[in-house]
C-alpha cells in the first residue's frame, strides 16, 4: 500500500515558479513509477510528467516539456515537480500519482495510487 500527500500549490504570477512535492509512505517507493497529472476547472485530468523508479527515464507532456522537470529522492521518498515560466494555462488541481508496472506512463487509468492534489493558481 501507498499513500501520497502532495504539498506546494499555491497562488504565482505568470512566469513565476513553484516546486511541488510529493511524500510517499510504504516499503517501495524505489521501486514505483511516479507520476504527475493535473485538472483544471472544468477540463479532463491529463498527463503532465513521469519518472521512473531509478529516475532514468523521464517523460513529459509537450505543454510543459521545457518549463517542468520531475525529480525524486528514493531516500526521502518523495517526487519533485520544479515549475518555471507558469502561465495562466497551467492552473489547476496537480495530483502524483504511483504504481510499478506502467505500459503507457501518459495513462492516468493505469496507476494503482493517487494523492489528494494540490492547487495551483497561475494569475496574468
Amino acid at each position: 500500500q501507498v499513500q501520497l500527500v502532495e504539498s506546494g500549490g499555491g497562488l504565482v504570477q505568470a512566469g513565476g515558479s513553484l516546486r511541488l512535492a510529493c511524500a510517499a509512505s510504504g516499503r517501495f517507493f524505489s521501486s514505483y513509477f511516479m507520476g504527475w497529472f493535473r485538472q483544471a476547472p472544468g477540463k479532463e485530468r491529463e498527463f503532465v510528467a513521469c519518472i521512473s523508479s531509478n529516475g532514468g527515464s523521464l517523460y513529459y507532456a509537450d505543454s510543459v516539456k521545457g518549463r517542468f522537470t520531475i525529480s525524486r529522492d528514493n531516500a526521502k521518498k518523495t517526487v519533485y515537480l520544479q515549475m518555471n515560466n507558469l502561465e495562466p494555462e497551467d492552473t489547476a488541481v496537480y495530483y502524483c500519482a504511483a504504481d510499478a508496472i506502467l505500459r503507457d506512463v501518459r495513462n492516468g487509468g493505469e496507476y494503482d495510487y493517487w494523492g489528494q492534489g494540490t492547487l495551483v493558481t497561475v494569475s496574468s
